[in-house]
């Protein structure tokens, strides 16, 4: 028979819990002190690719392949981000550096999947224009959705201007008509046309294309960035729908000084993270006139009393511009997803 060996424990009763608690590993502490990072270099991100990001460092602009170190968290850095760097940043071919710190962003331009998603999408950060590409025909305008993404540049504290394309097949005044009030810039190109009005307008800043599918954003890179060399898409004959050409965010050289930010086509612009007195703060004229208004007051044509109204008919208010506004904020109230 085989020998059954029992183990016993003496019972402390001075100590009852420490008898029984698992043993615990001796691990070295967590330091609460972070890296300074002193010697790292001063990155711009213009590209990002399945988790590598394509910079921009120092003087010379090396395009340094990086990247993200993982306290940053998963999603820290966007094209634009200003960013400090550490490791190989020679630029030499298969070598890879780490972002270690992102700078705070001037701007940040975000969108939601919709107007009930809480989770903020930022699309660029940095820039400082926001540029709404819109066709005049095939596709036809959505003026909801150039509403909409007006709303996010002024919330993100952007200069919007508006660029309407194909003028060779579709008529502009109703749309130019439509946004004057709000005083925005537009431009009006067609295809083969003339860009200098664009490229004046582009000239020493960084601006963010934004447009759904088909528009010709991709046709207007091409036009002012020759070596950029992007596909172009057609438009579906049954859907009148343009097909995605642009795959990613990207930010380009121009050549007469400058950078554009290429994005691709969108569907839809939800604006949850927009609140109504971000979006006021961007007129105003407007929101000196809002102060007299009640507690709570939405500043919509339904509201009793609101101090617009009475702005109007007092006449220290264009009640264009006040409409136009309103427009703005109705635009807020369900995504245009057609």
């Amino acid at each position: 028979m085989g020998t059954v060996r029992v183990v016993t424990q003496r019972y402390d009763a001075d100590r009852p819990h420490e008898q029984f608690d698992r043993p615990r590993r001796h691990t070295r502490p967590r330091t609460k002190e972070r890296p300074s990072y002193a010697d790292a270099d001063d990155g711009w991100v213009v590209g990002m690719d399945r988790g590598r990001y394509t910079l921009l460092v120092g003087d010379d602009e090396r395009v340094v392949t990086a990247m993200k170190s993982r306290p940053l968290g998963r999603k820290a850095v966007v094209v634009g981000d200003r960013v400090r760097v550490v490791g190989d940043t020679s630029g030499t071919p298969d070598t890879l550096a780490r972002i270690v710190e992102v700078e705070d962003r001037k701007t940040v331009l975000r969108r939601t999947a919709d107007d009930n998603d809480p989770i903020e999408r930022v699309i660029v950060a940095n820039a400082d224009q926001m540029v709404v590409v819109a066709a005049l025909a095939d596709p036809p305008p959505r003026p909801r959705l150039i509403d909409r993404c007006l709303v996010a540049a002024f919330d993100a504290g952007m200069t919007p201007l508006v660029c309407l394309t194909k003028a060779d097949i579709g008529d502009p005044a109703p749309l130019v008509a439509a946004l004057a009030p709000l005083e925005v810039d537009v431009v009006v190109t067609e295809r083969g046309g003339d860009l200098q009005m664009l490229r004046e307008r582009l000239r020493g800043r960084t601006s963010v294309l934004v447009g759904h599918s088909g528009v010709g954003k991709s046709t207007l890179v091409n036009a002012l960035v020759p070596e950029a060399e992007l596909a172009t898409g057609v438009i579906n004959e049954v859907s009148r729908r343009g097909r995605h050409t642009s795959t990613s965010t990207r930010v380009l050289a121009l050549p007469f000084g400058g950078w554009i930010v290429d994005t691709p086509g969108i569907r839809s612009f939800g604006l949850a993270h927009v609140s109504i007195e971000r979006l006021l703060a961007a007129f105003p004229d407007l929101a000196e006139a809002a102060r007299d208004c009640s507690r709570g007051c939405q500043h919509t044509a339904s509201d009793p009393e609101c101090a617009l109204d009475e702005a109007v008919a007092a006449g220290t208010l264009d009640p264009a511009r006040v409409d136009s506004f309103r427009r703005l904020l109705a635009s807020r109230e369900g995504a245009d997803l057609v």
